[in-house]
């Protein structure tokens, strides 16, 4: 279960969900018409062995992501996913932006595999182990990042604002933000923190992406914790590491100060990809229909 000061590496608590997600990529790298293609994805899975390099050689047919019902369609979830913000930084790096700022960067590798102009400086702010590990992995695949990459070891319940800006990040220059796969691990107070701090760092013309999820029924949710207590795998321990709060709608919230926000539904941009959403169970299918993806531009 979470607390306040909880902290995690690669494979513990919160740090284990990027690998449940890498994974999850290099799945749908292996499909003959991928939505997007992370080939390092792969590299973090195998660097950390054990189920996660089975995994991916078809050893573990009874793994979550092999599940027809469950595993399919989180795979597809997160090739849409990475599709999306993948597009939404070509757009905000044709816009002239060349500040990039990944919260929570976990196993991104953006820095490496997206085509960055000169000049682009990438942000990552995680948790100190996991950007270790990403750092260490990629360079021992010989990977070099393809902008100027700056790692901001803070966990973003403290003052990650002042750490950003003590990175050399500029307020007076518009930059590029992204929030993936990241709010729904924050109470509703520490989104709303998040939320001011980027409108308060973020210049004229600065571009943001969000993942956002729909909270689910209280009553309901606290029954999935308990259930899954009792489940000894990767999609149990999730619903222990997540919170059921939702400060606000970002489009609504950042609309209201200033920026100009687009929202879409993971359902209609799986429709706009041509990704059927049949056959999903009830976890994965709440799961589908409560997630939005949300793009702004500061005016």
């Amino acid at each position: 279960m979470r607390t306040d000061n909880d902290s995690w590496d690669i494979t513990t608590s919160v740090g284990s969900t990027a690998l449940f997600v890498a994974a999850a990529r290099a799945l749908e790298a292996q499909k003959s018409d991928p939505l997007a293609v992370d080939d390092y994805a792969e590299v973090f899975c195998r660097a950390v062995g054990g189920t996660w390099a089975d995994l991916l050689d078809g050893k573990v047919p009874g793994h979550p992501l092999k599940s027809k019902e469950f595993g399919e369609h989180f795979v597809t979830f997160q090739a849409a996913r990475t599709r999306y913000f993948d597009a939404y930084f070509r757009r905000a790096a044709q816009a002239g932006v060349r500040q990039i700022v990944l919260l929570a960067a976990g196993l991104d590798s953006r820095a490496y595999r997206l085509d960055w102009p000169t000049g682009t400086t990438i942000f990552e702010l995680d948790q100190p182990q996991v950007l270790e590990f990403k750092r260490d992995t990629l360079a021992a695949h010989g990977a070099v990042p393809k902008a100027d990459r700056r790692e901001v070891a803070i966990d973003l319940r403290e003052d990650w604002q002042q750490a950003l800006r003590d990175s050399g990040f500029r307020t007076d220059q518009p930059s590029a933000w992204i929030a993936e796969g990241l709010l729904i691990y924050l109470p509703a107070a520490a989104q709303e923190q998040l939320f001011t701090g980027i409108d308060s760092l973020a210049g004229s013309g600065s571009h943001l992406a969000v993942e956002e999820g729909r909270p689910m029924d209280r009553d309901a949710f606290q029954a999935k914790v308990e259930e899954a207590k009792s489940v000894d795998d990767e999609r149990g321990q999730w619903w222990q590491l997540v919170y059921n709060e939702q400060h606000a709608p970002a489009a609504d919230w950042f609309s209201e100060r200033g920026w100009s926000a687009e929202a879409t539904t993971l359902l209609d941009y799986l429709t706009s990809v041509g990704r059927s959403v049949e056959s999903a169970d009830a976890e994965a299918a709440n799961m589908l229909a409560s997630i939005t993806l949300v793009s702004a531009i500061k005016g």
